[in-house]
């Protein structure tokens, strides 16, 4: 089998996917390295897979796996594969997939008790590491509201782990509207502060029903008038001299603490 070069048109449509404007036109993403590939072939989404000669030798398991699901596998050159990934190392093992963003009413018609809503996100690796975070303690989806980043970007791609796979992610651009549309659905809205009313010690009693964690942008936090729109308003302890935590540790800690009493019986 001949490998393809950079300059297959296969191989030219998929880089083109780095783009998000092409990503929207053709609602295809890129999927890069074995986590990724791996859970995205779990959930029937690729297309195309593209798999270099060393890549044929470490995952071979994994381009058979592909194959014998009836997926398209094929061979590409180097050169190709460096530009179809976008890390330094690529590993050449790259995956066209469809995207896997759903619509807020399908995440909220599923009765979810523990959701994620970043507000306003813009760094793709802190939305990957929180889609993450939301995957390993049980999150029923996360949700993107506002002008946050797209989810299919390679970066957030790759800080999920292939967690963007395993949990239902809508985008809501309104911000007002998502808010609407959760508390309509009997979903207690929690916001954290640094002078929130509720220290999150003693919010295992909020945690009883379903919850929606709002999380503000990286550099300004929430809007105070996204804050006030929250049903409480909760502090983390911070028992040392940082002076504050960073989004993605926030997140963690919030949604563990929640899973600690979702998960207790």
């Amino acid at each position: 089998m001949d490998a393809l070069s950079e300059r297959n048109p296969r191989v030219v449509s998929a880089v083109k996917l780095h783009r998000g404007a092409q990503r929207r036109k053709t609602r295809l993403f890129l999927a890069e390295g074995a986590n990724s590939v791996a859970a995205a072939l779990d959930t029937g989404r690729v297309q195309e897979l593209f798999y270099s000669a060393g890549a044929a030798v470490r995952e071979h398991e994994l381009v058979a796996s592909a194959a014998g699901m009836g997926v398209r596998t094929t061979l590409v050159s180097d050169r190709a594969a460096q530009q179809l990934g976008e890390t330094v190392t690529a590993p050449g093992l790259v995956a066209v997939c469809a995207l896997i963003d759903v619509p807020l009413a399908d995440v909220l018609a599923a009765q979810p008790r523990m959701l994620a809503v970043p507000v306003e996100m813009a760094e793709p690796g802190n939305a990957g590491t929180l889609i993450r975070v939301a995957d390993s303690v049980g999150a029923d989806g996360v949700v993107l509201a506002g002008d946050s980043v797209d989810p299919h970007n390679g970066k957030c791609v790759r800080a999920s782990a292939g967690s963007l796979f395993h949990v239902p992610i809508a985008r809501h651009r309104d911000v007002g509207e998502t808010l609407d549309s959760i508390a309509a659905a009997g979903i207690t809205i929690l916001a954290t502060a640094a002078d929130g009313e509720v220290d999150l010690d003693d919010a295992d009693e909020l945690f009883a029903g379903p919850v929606a964690w709002l999380f503000g942008n990286e550099a300004h936090g929430l809007d105070p008038a996204v804050t006030r729109r929250a049903d409480h308003r909760i502090r983390i302890p911070i028992r040392g001299r940082a002076e504050s935590l960073n989004l993605a540790t926030a997140a963690a800690i919030c949604l563990y603490a929640n899973s600690r009493v979702r998960y207790a019986n």
